[in-house]
């Protein structure tokens, strides 16, 4: 009995604790997952990084990843469509130092203001614009009985295409398209060999500029012995050029795995080289960062320019969507100073031999560690969104406009308290910051952040050339963004910031005449009154919410970043804190003084003001349509609409109503389907010929479908969607302003469930089936839907504008086509959710045109 029991025993126990085990694994999987979309690379390192780091490959279309990775560059609207819990691995307007022209135009201008700073650059001239100049420097050349080399490239190649080297620049013909740099024929030689430097740069943020170094990378070096160019060896490549894609066809071209062999070695190696030789390792990082640096400097103004144009509504100090791995050329002369050679914001990460995998595979695995792609991101972006959305709406979080006529002590409050509001939002960035740095530091791995530096004196150098490049390339334009760079506030720490604020806070007690408040440390027998104060901000107002560190969002969620920023403010010593504290709660008081004296829509919680929460237009809409189908539109009453709720679900057509045709099926909906459970004319069992036929009769019914504004005939409702349409210039940004903020994602799903209702009851009506979500049709609508929803909304706006990704060029990319009846289902249900949300926001913008702000329909306060 015994040995037929235990195999018994065993069999089952296993296959259960797998099947648990699989659970929890779907489980983890489906609460935190970073999603990243590797379609735009070609390099296998790529995808082996994403998958030690734990990220998900998503499908090739999906543009809602965390992680998007492009070998080439992006296009600046791609960018501005990014929400801000994405990554994109290109910044725009870095292609002014990465294209050989741009680079040596923005260069040229810079020198002219700082040419002792901008000296790691070989002169340079751009054909055909500078040929003049180029022919007056060789004429001038010839006169001192001199001769130089020159190495002329394309100005937009790559992969060392095109390359040459002349000594008679009479030769060169002025209509080419070309750089012409003077050639450097003193370089560090090692073994006898040529070689340049392939630097790997992080840039993270542009606003601020953040740049981190990584501490290795590649030594690519000639093939051939070198010499000093001459007639006789101007033509051998595989001597002058160090491109690895030009010396791998070169058949002395080494690979040794080992590290110190071979036609390219690692920079670690490099060092090692250089100590064991008694060079200063030290002078040569910091001359390889102090070039970077200033070559990043030149690029700033365009990158932060075009990146404020993708990301307009963007606050400044907020996290970056983009971020960068910049390959640097760099070529040392036989004094071991660096030379910029080029710039690569596509460097290849192709892994051909093992020092480049150690090496490429070390620059992306830290780099995505730096950056602290979250599993919160998404989920906390939305519901910043949110909290923007409703201090938008309820108009909190902003200073009110000065009335003219104004007193002196009202301007004086007025401008008290924009002075406070900036100084908080600085305060706020600071602090970010601070987390920021500290998530750095703590996972730097092997890069260095270069900018900003540790060393005052060097910063102070490096703003004064920020400052000099801003003048230089934006000058007369981006005015705003010049007098932000030029603001004090930025260059304040916290400890300035509080004070600041306590300095306010005191003017502010002058004005209204209050009795100044007891500063500095308190007596110990104080301290618990004291720490009973630090609980008050909780309550704040709208002035204080600015603050992450103290205010809370209307709704009621706060982000990791603004908890982190908490446990750091304890840090700081006790009477600042206090002073702080203090500092809120008077501005709390001062918001609740100003409100009684004005107006203000600030409360969401104001039983008469404009706005009510209450008000939930999707769900009215719902309610008050389902009066409008019956024979005669009557006043709308509160009882009316509990009974109607109550009654059977073929009522729930919202605000869709039928024509005459359509109106004798919807009444037997219900019924048709209950009958249709029992016939044995399945899903499964319809032909080809079938299917065509029902769903053409599926295309009938739902263009018999209109949408009817509550108590109106369809042709009073038409007659408003016609109005709407026709002035659709003065209404376009009040329906994208109610569409896209007003309404959060649960109101925007409302207001397309009463179209997805009613279509529902057509299809159970014409097919008959038991399981109405096992039909294709049915799951087609379904991706519609959902499509329409995507990005908070911007599917269903796109097709307002027609911009943008629509559901179209997404569905045309799927594998499976459409039949044209199929696609014409789709254009009507689209049309129908367009229709739908133009009567929501005509309905709600009379409600809130009411003298209480609010209809009489919605007097039920459970909508």
């Amino acid at each position: 009995d015994n040995h037929g029991t235990a195999p018994l025993t065993l069999s089952s126990e296993l296959p259960y604790q797998s099947t648990i085990k699989r659970k929890v694994r779907k489980k983890k999987k489906k609460n935190g997952v970073i999603t990243a979309n590797i379609a735009g690379t070609k390099y296998e390192i790529v995808r082996i990084v994403i998958q030690e780091m734990g990220f998900v490959k998503t499908r090739d279309e999906d543009e809602t990843a965390n992680l998007i990775w492009s070998d080439c560059a992006v296009q600046q609207e791609k960018i501005a469509e990014l929400q801000n819990y994405q990554r994109i691995n290109h910044f725009p307007g870095m292609g002014e130092i990465c294209r050989k022209d741009f680079l040596a135009r923005n260069m040229t201008k810079m020198i002219k203001s700082q040419p002792q700073e901008y000296s790691f650059i070989p002169r340079t001239w751009i054909f055909p614009a500078e040929y003049t100049q180029f022919q007056n420097y060789v004429k001038e050349l010839k006169k001192k009985r001199r001769q130089k080399t020159f190495i002329v490239k394309p100005a937009n190649g790559a992969m060392g295409h095109g390359i040459s080297l002349i000594r008679n620049g009479e030769k060169l013909q002025a209509q080419d398209h070309l750089i012409v740099q003077e050639y450097l024929d003193k370089p560090f030689l090692m073994e006898g060999y040529k070689f340049d430097l392939r630097v790997y740069i992080l840039v993270t943020s542009c606003d601020p500029l953040k740049i981190f170094l990584y501490h290795d990378g590649l030594v690519r070096m000639g093939t051939e012995k070198y010499h000093p160019p001459s007639d006789s060896n101007l033509s051998q490549l595989y001597m002058h050029l160090t491109n690895y894609s030009v010396n791998k066809h070169n058949e002395h071209f080494e690979r040794d795995e080992t590290e110190d062999k071979g036609s390219k070695r690692s920079i670690k190696w490099f060092t090692e080289f250089l100590e064991t030789n008694n060079l200063d390792v030290s002078k040569f990082w910091s001359d390889i960062s102090e070039l970077v640096v200033k070559t990043l400097i030149v690029a700033e103004p365009h990158v932060l320019h075009a990146y404020r144009m993708c990301r307009p509504g963007q606050a400044p100090g907020s996290d970056s969507v983009c971020f960068e791995v910049l390959g640097f050329d760099i070529l040392l002369d036989r004094k071991l100073k660096p030379w910029l050679l080029e710039i690569n914001r596509a460097p290849s990460f192709g892994t051909d031999q093992k020092i480049d995998y150690v090496v490429k595979k070390g620059v992306l695995l830290n780099a995505l560690k730096l950056l602290n792609i979250r599993t919160s991101d998404k989920r906390k972006n939305l519901a910043q969104q949110k909290a923007e959305a409703q201090k938008r709406l309820y108009g909190q979080g902003s200073v009110k406009k000065l009335l003219p006529g104004s007193s002196d002590w009202e301007k004086q409050r007025h401008t008290l308290e924009r002075r406070k509001q900036e100084l908080k939002e600085r305060l706020a960035q600071v602090r970010k910051q601070i987390s920021k740095e500290e998530h750095e530091n703590r996972h730097m791995g092997n890069y260095r952040r270069i900018y900003p530096p540790d060393d005052k004196t060097l910063l102070e150098k490096y703003e004064s050339l920020l400052a000099t490049a801003f003048q230089t390339f934006l000058a007369g334009r981006a005015a705003s963004l010049q007098r932000e760079m030029n603001n004090p506030l930025k260059r304040m720490k916290e400890e300035d910031i509080l004070d600041l604020l306590e300095q306010c806070e005191i003017d502010d007690e002058k004005l209204t005449g209050k009795c100044p408040k007891q500063r500095g440390p308190k007596p110990l027998c104080s301290m618990p009154e004291s720490a009973h104060s630090l609980r008050k901000p909780k309550n704040h107002s709208s002035d204080s919410s600015c603050d992450s560190d103290s205010s809370v969002s209307e709704s009621g969620e706060e982000t990791e970043k603004e908890d982190h920023n908490e446990k750091k403010e304890k840090k700081v010593s006790y009477d600042v804190e206090e002073n702080k504290y203090k500092s809120l709660e008077r501005s709390g008081k001062l918001n609740n003084h100003l409100s009684k004296e004005s107006p203000s829509y600030s409360s969401p919680t104001s039983s008469t003001g404009p706005i009510r929460r209450s008000v939930s237009c999707p769900r009215s809409i719902s309610i008050l349509t389902m009066q409008s189908q019956g024979a005669e539109p009557r006043p709308f009453s509160a009882k009316a609409a509990l009974q109607l709720q109550r009654t059977a679900s073929v009522n729930r057509s919202h605000s869709l109503s039928r024509s005459p045709s359509s109106a004798r099926f919807s009444q037997t909906a219900t019924a048709g389907t209950m009958n249709s459970s029992g016939s044995e004319s399945l899903l499964q069992q319809k032909t080809k010929e079938q299917e065509v036929a029902l769903t053409k009769e599926t295309l009938l019914r739902i263009n018999d479908l209109k949408v009817r504004f509550p108590g109106k005939t369809n042709e009073e409702s038409e007659l408003i969607i016609e109005d709407i349409m026709d002035n659709w210039k003065y209404h376009k940004t009040k329906v994208s302003s109610y569409w896209l903020v007003k309404l959060d994602s649960a109101k925007q799903r409302k207001v397309l469930d009463i179209v997805r209702t009613s279509v529902r009851a057509v299809l159970q009506h014409v097919w008959k089936a038991p399981d109405i979500e096992n039909l294709h049709l049915y799951r087609l609508f379904n991706r519609l839907f959902n499509r329409l929803l995507w990005s908070h909304g911007q599917g269903l706006w796109n097709c307002f504008c027609n911009s943008g990704s629509s559901w179209e060029t997404t569905f045309s990319k799927g594998s499976e086509a459409l039949t044209p009846e199929q696609l014409q289902c789709c254009q009507r249900i689209v049309q129908l959710c367009k229709h739908c949300l133009l009567v929501v926001y005509k309905h709600s913008s009379d409600a809130r045109g009411s003298p209480t702000g609010m209809s009489h329909h919605w007097d039920d306060t459970r909508y």
